[in-house]
């Protein structure tokens, strides 16, 4: 990320609750370069000639090498990061995805950002979770590079003393 921007921090149960229906965001524009794409073919073994081949994907429907989309979906959490914090001693961890869509591609060169609505924030007791509508836009294009309804839990952690 170009900039840093300063998350919203919650402190408590109440605050974390508080936040169901509010928007955070946008993040920073996140720039998508080939030395990226390939640590993460190399990370997940897919070497499809879409991500990897610049030459052949120059000839490609895209016109150049476009970034996995499950890339773009493992950086969500990296981009939440920047949107939300939480108090010392505490912590969000990702649990999971109802619903994921990859509308457009995201070409190699190109930047993305991350937009969250928190649709539900539930008391789990000892913790809570949080139903976030995600949404990836991608500089400069009209489709969203994904789509996707995340779960995330924040629960108190105690350090071992």
């Amino acid at each position: 990320m170009s900039a840093q921007t300063v998350p919203l921090q919650v402190l408590d149960t109440a605050e974390v609750l508080a936040l169901q229906g509010r928007s955070l965001g946008p993040t920073p524009w996140f720039a998508v370069e080939q030395d990226r794409v390939d640590a993460f073919a190399r990370a997940a073994g897919d070497w499809h000639w879409a991500h990897n081949d610049v030459e052949r994907a120059a000839r490609g429907a895209f016109g150049g090498t476009i970034g996995h989309a499950h890339l773009t979906l493992s950086l969500v959490p990296h981009l939440f990061a920047s949107l939300l914090g939480f108090a010392a001693g505490e912590d969000v961890m990702f649990y999971g995805y109802n619903r994921v869509r990859f509308p457009a591609p995201v070409l190699v060169g190109s930047s993305f950002r991350l937009r969250a609505d928190i649709a539900e924030a539930t008391d789990l007791g000892g913790g809570e979770q949080l139903t976030l509508d995600l949404l990836v836009e991608i500089d400069g294009v009209d489709r969203p590079a994904c789509v996707a309804q995340a779960l995330f839990r924040h629960y108190r952690v105690t350090a071992p003393g």
